[in-house]
């Protein structure tokens, strides 16, 4: 595997531990959800480039460092609404994106009903954020139509990976970097990660 990121962090390891765990009430589901994608999100970020500017404290004027790549979010509905959450809090200027696609159940082929992008320039940092990267068919789907618009960087951040996907991007999309949790052992015969966590829209936002 390569440009995989695996982020070892004791936060994220134990609010794994909890998004695991069947039966788990959606309040703590959601607690433990947001708290790990703030993690991966800094992570995601952490080398994005600064410029100097000057501002005026209480006592002097001062260089201080912002970021000036311009980053695009774009989660890929429904479940990367989950880490958008997450997201917004470290990066509340990011424009967002967003993505529909739809996983048919017995060929696991995502099917696109939406797409809304802001403008992508050259300056462009996008982050794709979808929590589970199972065969790498929504992703790869978002990474093609992206990659036209020439962007700056194309990143990826995963709750949680299948060896699957991770090999489906690598092969097509070398140089996109993944950032992730956890890479899983494999994908069932319906193409669910496992252990995985089962559904992480459903168990996020209550629904069956």
């Amino acid at each position: 595997m390569q440009n995989v990121h695996i982020i070892k962090h004791p936060f994220i390891s134990d609010a794994l531990a909890h998004l695991r765990t069947q039966g788990l009430e959606i309040e703590k589901f959601r607690h433990h959800s947001n708290k790990m994608c703030q993690l991966l999100i800094t992570e995601v970020v952490k080398d994005l480039e600064l410029k100097d500017v000057k501002v005026q404290t209480p006592l002097e004027e001062t260089t201080v460092q912002r970021l000036s790549d311009e980053v695009i979010l774009i989660p890929v509905l429904r479940a990367g609404l989950a880490m958008l959450v997450g997201a917004l809090e470290f990066l509340p200027k990011s424009h967002v994106g967003f993505v529909g696609l739809e996983r048919d159940e017995k060929t696991a082929v995502a099917r696109e009903y939406y797409w809304k992008l802001p403008k992508i320039s050259h300056n462009s940092v996008v982050v794709v954020v979808d929590p589970m990267l199972a065969t790498g068919g929504s992703i790869l789907h978002v990474l093609r139509r992206i990659s036209e618009e020439k962007p700056k960087k194309i990143r990826v951040a995963c709750v949680i990976s299948a060896p699957e996907g991770i090999e489906a991007v690598n092969k097509e999309f070398p140089d996109v970097e993944i950032f992730t949790g956890a890479v899983d052992d494999h994908l069932n015969d319906k193409k669910y990660i496992v252990p995985g966590l089962g559904d992480f829209g459903d168990r996020y936002f209550g629904t069956d």
